[in-house]
Formats: C-alpha cells, sequence, structure tokens
C-alpha cells in the first residue's frame, strides 16, 4: 500500500489544501493529513479544532486519515509506513523553503520522498492567512474554503478570538 502524508497547520483549511488532499488521493492509496503543531504560529483554531474541521472536509473519503502531530516528521513517517510527503507549491517562494524541508527529510529518512504538487491555477494566492486577513474585515470567504467548515471561520473571527 502506497501512503502519503500530507503535513500543515490548517489554519484554516482551505480550498487550495483541499485540492492538493484530493490529488494526493488520485497517486496513493491512502493519505493522512497531518496538523502540525507549530509553537511560531499564533493560530485561530486549536490543533484538536482544526483536526475537526479538516474532518468534516473529508468526510466519505475513506482513503483519508486526518491526525494530529507533533515531532520530526521523517520519523512520524517512518512510524506509519508512508512512502511520500506530499506538498503544494503556490509560488517559487514556496519552492526554496520547501525544497529545504525535503532534502531535510530525506537525510533523516532516505525512504521517504517528497513529492510537490502545483497549486491549481485558481488557487495560487490562496493562504489560511490572506482568508483570515479577508474574513476578519468582513470579507466573503465562501469563494476560499469549503462551505461546511464557512461558519465556523466567521463565528470564530467574530467572536474576537483572531
Amino acid at each position: 500500500m502506497k501512503i502519503a502524508i500530507c503535513p500543515g497547520s490548517f489554519d484554516p483549511v482551505t480550498l487550495g489544501h483541499m485540492d492538493i488532499i484530493n490529488r494526493s488521493r488520485k497517486v496513493f492509496d491512502k493519505t493522512i493529513v497531518a496538523v502540525l503543531v507549530n509553537p511560531e504560529k499564533h493560530t485561530l483554531f486549536t490543533v484538536d479544532e482544526r483536526i475537526e474541521l479538516l474532518k468534516r472536509c473529508t468526510r466519505g473519503m475513506d482513503d483519508i486519515e486526518v491526525v494530529g502531530f507533533d515531532g520530526l516528521l521523517a520519523d512520524y513517517a517512518r512510524e506509519r509506513g508512508v512512502t511520500a510527503i506530499v506538498k503544494g507549491l503556490r509560488a517559487l517562494s514556496d519552492f526554496e523553503y520547501e525544497f529545504q524541508q525535503a532534502l531535510t527529510n530525506k537525510k533523516l529518512n532516505p525512504n521517504l520522498e517528497t513529492m510537490f504538487l502545483t497549486t491549481s491555477a485558481e488557487n495560487m494566492f490562496l493562504s489560511s492567512s490572506i482568508v483570515k486577513q479577508i474574513a476578519r474585515f468582513g470579507g466573503d470567504i465562501s469563494n476560499f474554503v469549503p462551505e461546511c467548515i464557512l461558519s465556523d471561520i466567521k463565528e470564530r473571527l467574530s467572536l474576537g478570538e483572531a
């Protein structure tokens, strides 16, 4: 069985994230969507909330597993029998950082490959940060996030918790 891992902070999950997750499904038998804990990022949603939002967005996708994760991705991949990391790239600026990460993960786990998927043209500009900024100022984010979590994002931002 070919298993991939699609890591990210997913705060919140966007249609760009879902595009990469769905495209990973076409290549791999199973994709683990790993919500990473990044202490350097101030998040809108807790790890548990992000996991729940992703589970709703992937409901009915039996080949998707959503997990929380803290630690070295290379080690976690080895423990889970993962053969590839799937990462989405929006722009050249994404590539430099992701390339460094791919080389580091390969050094830590020689059996682990990294696959870069270029984002769809309609999602090239899209990031969780942009979605949060638009929503904070009352803009319409319905074209940027899955419909099943739209109200969660609006509610969180309207409570002033951002």
